[in-house]
């Protein structure tokens, strides 16, 4: 090829990435323009209460989220407290971002007053709910405590935890990256390569999905858009290794850069293409979930995958090009200098050690690594991934949760979240005794778009007088709809109690014996919905992933054997790393328990990415093998990617245990159990199990491709 053509593509190569760089470089503050926190973002997308949330637009004027203010004083309210209560009130009537605001109710003991205001339709949420807390504040006499909750105060809470993902997430994920490969190169100027590579992958990534978003095509919210940051940083350094590896390896066998770089790509696309193409089949699994956010996660990562791969094999090769041996300084690799000895007496180094004892003892390793593995997993039997409780989402402090706390105290504990109840007109009244007959409703009205929500009492509490939302506002008739109307059942227990999800399961049964087309949603259906298709999902992904991942592993290794070997490892790596996380929350952290989406994306991370550790391994070890035979295939593939996937493993355990900064208890579970697992999958089993299941298999761990009846001293 002309010199000029050489100096040409590399150049064009870095121009284009520059283009898209200054193009979305910006877009890195705007992500939070498209991105939602709103419960409709993790609705399920065919469950009852989401049916039931599209359609009471029908019933009510059209509103936003209601903020619930509580006041509460120990020994009684006094008549100063009253009045700075109708001040509140006041003032949040006048504000633009409030719909409608309730009289001011006391409770029955005389300790406490609530208000519900009413966003508007239009309000943002997370500003708003901060104005009215600081309305709140300012109106306090001394000893008077305040506090906004409600919807609109956990959605506020929730947005704010999640305000670090843009710039806090980012910078902490960064600057361990660069920690690491500074560590690892002892280079001043490789680590910036490689890390530059990752952050105009995730510039390209944002770029794409902030227009995706925009259109409408894609959703994001505050975990889609934390998960992308850290699953693109921590791939394309991963990719970014694998290729640097091999490049290092070229500029000692070929002169030229040019011919070091063909080289060098030569033996890295096959394993690079394959593992991105393995994570996005994975992530796009994700699409057959019925959850909203999970959906959404799947196209969204896949995006971000897909710009890793395209960063490393295409960026990286041409930056490196530019510097050639330079960019190793001072530990430049000379031509015609010998590689490093990986097998056999003379070999030096960890990997070397590591190749011996596989070799001597491979048998006992692989069963002593399995022994231990199956060991961590016992901590499964005390996993609790069924759900948590709303007020238990954000870790740390939250004035919605304290304001809940307060308002259970002295108010029906669902006020402002009241369970819906969408049915027949024709049979209102017995749809409303049905209601007023279930433990735990504490009253129920009639939505009506000419009257406040909550004013048009249609049943009886079993004290036979309507309560909780009744305000005693003129009644009015109730909204029809297509034959239907909304009651408002007010629940005794807080709304993201365990005792108010057992209330409305026995509502939705009494509803549904009166009217088999009735349907519950509202806060607590809204988190039953969720939970329930969230273990659904679960039950339905986790074994096409592995279906899918299992076949791509086949057609690449051209192998039955040595791919079920991969998954079985990986399905053992994961249970640990899950059990070990169970405990950890358990007993050390003492948390609630989880959410039914920590197994299932740290089982799709982890398994996708964990298969990428043993496709760089097992392509070289198949590489090797053609030349050496299997017994010496397998340890020199151990030692030539030892270093490096070490490195990676370490890199991206690094870059999802930046997650943890961010005070939202999935995402705290989520970074401990990947962050762990790869560690483990790194250090255990690509490192000792896999290598040791496979010598010991020997030729038969490439049945039925022709490795497999190849002479043994091949």
């Amino acid at each position: 090829m002309p010199r000029s053509l050489r100096i040409a593509i590399p150049a064009l190569v870095i121009l284009v990435w520059l283009v898209v760089a200054s193009v979305g470089g910006p877009f890195f503050g705007r992500i939070s323009e498209v991105s939602t926190n709103d419960q409709t973002s993790f609705l399920p997308a065919s469950a009852d209460a989401t049916a039931v949330q599209d359609r009471s637009s029908a019933f009510r004027d059209a509103s936003g989220a209601p903020a619930i203010v509580v006041l509460e004083r120990d020994g009684g309210l006094t008549s100063a407290d009253t009045a700075a209560a109708d001040r509140i009130a006041d003032v949040l009537g006048a504000r633009a971002d409030v719909d409608q605001v309730s009289p001011v109710i006391p409770s029955r003991d005389g300790d406490a007053v609530e208000v519900v205001a009413t966003l508007t339709a239009s309000a943002e949420t997370g500003d708003a709910v901060a104005a009215i807390r600081a309305d709140v504040d300012d109106a306090l006499p001394d000893g008077l405590r305040g506090y906004v909750t409600g919807p609109a105060g956990f959605t506020a809470d929730l947005t704010e935890a999640f305000a670090g993902i843009d710039g806090l997430l980012l910078g902490v994920a960064l600057l361990a990256v660069l920690v690491i490969l500074i560590v690892v190169y002892r280079s001043p100027l490789l680590p910036f390569l490689v890390l530059a590579t990752a952050v105009f992958a995730l510039t390209a990534s944002i770029l794409v999905v902030w227009a995706l978003a925009k259109a409408g095509v894609v959703t994001v919210n505050g975990q889609v858009q934390g998960i992308l940051s850290i699953l693109v940083i921590g791939a394309a350094t991963d990719y970014a290794l694998l290729y640097t590896s091999r490049y290092r390896e070229a500029l000692r066998d070929h002169r030229t850069g040019w011919d070091a770089t063909k080289a060098a790509l030569r033996g890295s696309l096959e394993p690079i293409i394959a593992s991105g193409g393995t994570v996005i089949v994975g992530v796009l699994c994700l699409l057959l979930s019925d959850l909203n956010s999970n959906k959404a996660l799947g196209p969204v990562a896949a995006i971000g995958i897909a710009f890793s791969v395209l960063a490393a094999l295409t960026l990286l090769p041409a930056l490196l090009l530019c510097f050639r041996r330079a960019a190793f300084w001072p530990l430049r690799p000379a031509f015609g200098g010998a590689h490093p000895v990986l097998t056999g007496p003379d070999a030096r180094g960890l990997w070397a050690r590591v190749g011996r004892l596989v070799g001597r003892r491979s048998r006992v390793v692989w069963i002593v690594c399995t022994v231990g593995l199956l060991a961590m997993s016992t901590g499964l039997l005390g996993l609790r991934a069924d759900g948590v409780p709303q007020s238990d989402l954000v870790i740390g402090q939250s004035q919605a949760r304290d304001g809940q706390t307060v308002l259970a105290d002295h108010f029906p504990g669902g006020s402002g979240s009241p369970a819906l109840v969408l049915g027949d007109a024709d049979r209102i009244d017995r749809l409303a005794d049905a209601v007023t007959g279930v433990d735990g409703v504490d009253g129920v009205t009639a939505a009506a778009k000419d009257a406040p929500s909550g004013t048009t009492p249609v049943g009886a509490d079993a004290a036979g007088t309507t309560t909780g939302t009744t305000t005693g506002a003129p009644a009015a008739d109730p909204t029809v709809s297509r034959g239907q109307v909304l009651l408002e059942a007010t629940l005794a227990d807080p709304a993201d109690s365990a005792a108010a999800e057992r209330t409305v399961r026995q509502l939705r049964t009494a509803v549904e014996r009166v009217d088999p087309g009735a349907r519950v949603g509202g806060v607590t259906a809204t988190a039953i919905d969720t939970n329930d298709t969230g273990i659904r999902d679960r039950t339905l992904i986790i074994p096409v992933v592995l279906g899918v991942i299992l076949l791509i592993l086949m057609l690449l290794l051209r192998s039955i054997v040595t791919p079920l070997v991969l998954i079985g490892s990986v399905i053992v790596s994961f249970a640990a790393a899950l059990g070990v996380g169970a405990l950890v929350f358990d007993h050390l952290f003492h948390f609630p328990g989880a959410d039914p989406s920590v197994p299932l994306f740290s089982f799709v991370f982890l398994v996708a990415l964990g298969v990428d550790y043993n496709i760089f391994l097992m392509t070289r070890v198949r590489e090797e093998t053609l030349r050496h035979g299997p017994r010496e295939g397998v340890l020199r593939g151990l030692g030539a990617t030892g270093g490096v996937i070490t490195s990676a493993g370490v890199v991206l355990a690094a870059t999802f245990a930046a997650l943890g900064v961010i005070p939202i208890l999935f995402l705290v579970q989520i970074a401990f159990v990947v962050a762990f697992g790869v560690l483990l999958d790194t250090v255990v089993v690509r490192s000792l199990l896999v290598p040791a299941l496979v010598l010991d298999l020997g030729r038969r761990a490439w049945w039925p491709s022709r490795l497999s009846r190849r002479p043994r001293d091949m």
